[in-house]
């Protein structure tokens, strides 16, 4: 096999520093806004959930404070540089934490010995599709809280790289139109990815079968924004039952994604918006040939009973070959499935610095699953989709950074 090309990671994550709040808010905000404290930590495992509550003994740990929320940092939350069987859920402070975590030099040394040239990161405070400042009640500062974060990402942590950092934004979820003038305003500074939930109704919100978000993919169509789902961004990670150890919805992650795509598929967005891409962030891929086929066989045969004849015009393959993106990080299934799945369709993931991580080895893993195939199918698969995904320029670089 010819020299691996350098990998374009679709999904990692920030630990955003104390400050990103602090310095950012107005001032009268910035003793309600997010601030990190400094305390003990106890933490269970209940219903398929992980609680958590501040001690007052034990080990130290940082949280984020925010209204009535109380969030530890854990060491699930940067387990890059533990060994496997010592990421445990317990709470940690910045120190304690790998500095790639959430300072930007630090983050290029660690991608740079992974093989790594340019890097998506979602937000760990805010969570995966900014749900922190959706479920806030005072609505004006969590609308500036998204401003404050998306000004952060853009300037100094994507900003501060070199273009190998790339931006990737929250909007104010609690309205359609509050999310699209961010969408635009962000996308006139170089941005083209935003974060959105899997599962809306999880969240308490509309489904893509409604057109209460029509003004939000209107923006992201007209604006070249992908809009990316991380597994887990509805809030509910799948599980069998309040009993059943946290290995079993780890097991079965994948299967929200698997929803949220035959949701999208069936939904008739893509025929209102034939320009709009989504993206699907730690889902794997192995799964999808069988989900196609089905909702294929669904659309020709049960479309008029099933409610899409007038909606979904044409066979779901055809709309995820045009619209969707998934990605991967250690999945062999999925690699010999890429013709089913579709060559163009698929981008590559590190997911650091989570305990599923592959870093530091993920150029190996990658070597190892894709050996074999057509240069022309890797280069596609680790940087060439993510390229046109984002729209980064020809060298892999997000274009919207000081170069």
């Amino acid at each position: 096999m010819p020299e691996l090309p350098k990998i374009i990671s679709v999904d990692d994550h920030v630990i955003e520093p104390p400050g990103v709040w602090a310095d950012r808010l107005p001032a009268r905000y910035r003793e309600t806004g997010p601030r990190v404290v400094r305390a003990p930590a106890e933490m269970d495992f209940v219903g398929g959930r992980f609680t958590f509550r501040m001690a007052e003994e034990g080990p130290p740990c940082d949280w984020w404070v925010y209204e009535d929320l109380r969030r530890p940092l854990t060491r699930l939350d940067a387990a890059v540089g533990y060994e496997r069987d010592d990421v445990q859920v317990v709470g940690v402070t910045y120190e304690e934490m790998r500095p790639g975590c959430h300072s930007v030099p630090e983050r290029l040394a660690d991608m740079d010995a992974n093989w790594i040239q340019s890097s998506l990161c979602f937000p760990t405070f805010p969570r995966f599709c900014g749900q922190t400042f959706t479920e806030a009640r005072d609505r004006d500062l969590a609308l500036l809280c998204v401003r404050a974060y998306n000004d952060w990402t853009i300037e100094e942590w994507a900003g501060g790289s070199g273009g190998r950092l790339i931006p990737l934004i929250i909007v104010p979820l609690w309205d359609p139109a509050l999310a699209a003038a961010e969408v635009r305003r962000c996308a006139a500074l170089g941005v083209h990815a935003v974060c959105f939930t899997e599962i809306p109704p999880r969240l308490g919100l509309p489904s893509v079968h409604t057109d209460h978000w029509d003004p939000f993919f209107a923006a992201c169509a007209e604006t070249g924004t992908t809009i990316n789902m991380h597994i887990g961004s509805s809030s509910q990670m799948p599980s069998t039952s309040e009993d059943a150890p946290a290995a079993v919805g780890s097991t079965i992650t994948f299967a929200n994604t698997c929803f949220s795509l035959a949701d999208w598929l069936m939904s008739g967005v893509f025929t209102r918006f034939p320009d709009l891409t989504i993206a699907y962030s730690e889902g794997q891929i192995g799964w999808i040939p069988y989900v196609l086929e089905r909702a294929d066989t669904v659309w020709k045969e049960n479309r008029g009973w099933g409610g899409v004849a007038d909606r979904v015009t044409r066979p779901p393959s055809e709309l995820f070959r045009e619209h969707v993106y998934g990605c991967f990080f250690d999945d062999p299934h999925g690699v010999r499935s890429l013709e089913e799945i579709g060559v163009g369709n698929v981008t590559y993931e590190t997911d650091y610095p989570h305990s599923d991580s592959t870093w530091p080895h993920s150029r190996e893993l990658a070597e190892r699953q894709l050996a074999g195939l057509p240069a022309e199918t890797v280069e596609a698969v680790v940087r060439g989709n993510a390229i046109r995904m984002l729209h980064l320029g020809p060298d892999g670089l997000w274009t919207g950074a000081a170069r």
